[in-house]
């Protein structure tokens, strides 16, 4: 998977060419050494696929991680080093470093996320709001960055949403076929359902679920819900959470935050690549 999404990258890059501006400017056989840098506070992730990207364009390059993924960056600080072809070092550049600035943003938002609930005992899930074709990547970052998968996609758990409730006609509808198609197919996932009011809550807790999403609600809603859930059915709640609400819906004890801002509205940390 990751040689294919760096294939697509670079050839974004090169089209069915090349870097003209590097290959016409700079010997092949011209060596040197080079340097990336981060440029601002941040976590790094990523590592291992900007290496691959050199590796990729050229695998006789000398690579070194000065950092591992997870690292607590400063500005000025080395992520790695490379020597060889120079050529090869300003070809693999921007696309490595593209990996890199994004695959660390996600990591530090989603640190400053769960920084802003430590004690609470919530996990920050993210969500499926990803870049088409790099969500193994950017969930990964997730998880760098100290949160956790919500889930990978339509295939690894049932997600009830309000769509699929008027599709189904009711709460209860719903629910009653997933588990009858679940049955006929000796298909074992878990289920879980969104709600956005109370009243549809009460609906849902006799069901017996095993995850329901408060959508939207407030914190007063919020934590009437917690006061009305039997243990052994986990909360999450979702909707437009940010770094200033994040804590006051956390304390309302409820299981789960999923922000989907950790993968689709994430700041690019900067880096830059430095040629001795």
């Amino acid at each position: 998977m990751l040689d294919d999404v760096i294939h697509t990258a670079l050839l974004e890059d090169l089209g069915a060419a090349q870097d003209w501006t590097s290959s016409l400017l700079i010997d092949r056989d011209h060596s040197g050494n080079a340097s990336i840098v981060a440029k601002q506070e941040g976590v790094l992730a990523g590592i291992s696929v900007a290496k691959a990207v050199f590796e990729h364009v050229d695998d006789c390059l000398k690579l070194k991680n000065r950092l591992s993924d997870g690292a607590r960056l400063q500005p000025g600080v080395c992520v790695f080093e490379m020597s060889g072809a120079l050529q090869s070092i300003l070809t693999a550049e921007r696309t490595a470093l593209n990996f890199l600035q994004r695959l660390s943003g996600i990591a530090t938002l989603t640190s400053r996320f769960v920084g802003q609930v430590q004690g609470t005992g919530v996990t920050i899930l993210d969500t499926r709001k990803t870049t088409p074709g790099l969500r193994e990547l950017e969930k990964q970052a997730v998880r760098i960055g100290g949160g956790d998968n919500h889930r990978f996609g339509l295939y690894d758990m049932i997600l009830i949403k309000e769509n699929h409730i008027q599709a189904a006609g009711s709460i209860p509808a719903a629910v009653t076929r997933i588990r009858e198609a679940l049955a006929e197919r000796h298909l074992s996932l878990r289920i879980e359902i969104e709600v956005r009011t109370l009243d549809e809550l009460e609906i849902v807790l006799p069901l017996n679920v095993d995850r329901v999403m408060l959508d939207n609600m407030s914190v007063v809603e919020i934590k009437e819900a917690v006061k009305r859930v039997c243990s052994g059915v986990e909360l999450e709640v979702s909707g437009g959470v940010t770094l200033e609400t994040v804590r006051n819906l956390a304390e309302t004890g409820v299981d789960f935050i999923s922000v989907g801002a950790l993968t689709h509205s994430a700041p690019a940390m900067d880096f830059s690549l430095l040629v001795d």
